[in-house]
């Protein structure tokens, strides 16, 4: 048995039939914490595999995290990883940010800790958009990219006015302006993971 760490699913397929032509298994493993959570109790790791493999090795590979076993496709734990990952660090940048703007206008992180933390608290949109994109209903009964352009443009212009890199919120407004000029100004904002696939 040989553990890889996971890359993107291509290659993680790639690596397992290679192995598995030289008489090795391969479990694909993503890890969902960063290092100070490994051997925690809460940390977990995404697992794809053989069944038998991640079973036989599963206390072992649950001394560092607790283990998700996607099934048997090497691939899949690879996929998952990066779902999350870009999920996670494009959050984190944009709290970042946001500490940046605060920043140059005199005001501490610390004292806008709470605050902070209900910005970035996203369960309620996950569970709410769910539904909506595995249907692809995209009304606009409750949101809409028109609302989030003007809201983009208003953290635009501020940053801009505070002497903060406006990078971020234009790289934002990028999709947003390609799903308006492609009619989706008032649909939800679910409507831009078609505009993101293409």
């Amino acid at each position: 048995m040989r553990s890889r760490p996971a890359g993107h699913p291509a290659r993680a397929r790639e690596a397992a039939a290679w192995l598995a032509d030289h008489g090795a298994v391969q479990i694909t493993g993503g890890v969902q914490t960063p290092p100070p959570g490994i051997g925690s109790a809460d940390a977990a790791t995404y697992y794809g595999g053989p069944t038998d493999a991640v079973a036989h090795h599963r206390a072992a590979l649950e001394v560092l995290t607790g283990g998700e076993y996607l099934g048997e496709d090497p691939g899949l734990a690879a996929l998952y990883y990066p779902i999350g990952i870009d999920m996670f660090w494009t959050g984190l940048v944009g709290y970042l940010h946001g500490q940046a703007l605060a920043a140059a206008n005199g005001i501490s992180a610390e004292s806008i800790l709470e605050q902070s933390v209900k910005a970035v608290d996203f369960t309620y949109f996950p569970r709410f958009y769910a539904p909506c994109i595995d249907a692809a209903n995209h009304e606009g009964d409750v949101d809409n990219l028109g609302m989030a352009v003007a809201s983009l443009t208003h953290v635009l212009h501020t940053a801009e006015e505070s002497d903060v890199d406006a990078s971020l919120p234009t790289a934002l407004l990028n999709p947003f302006h390609r799903g308006a000029a492609a009619g989706h100004e008032r649909d939800s904002l679910t409507s831009l993971v078609d505009v993101l696939k293409r």
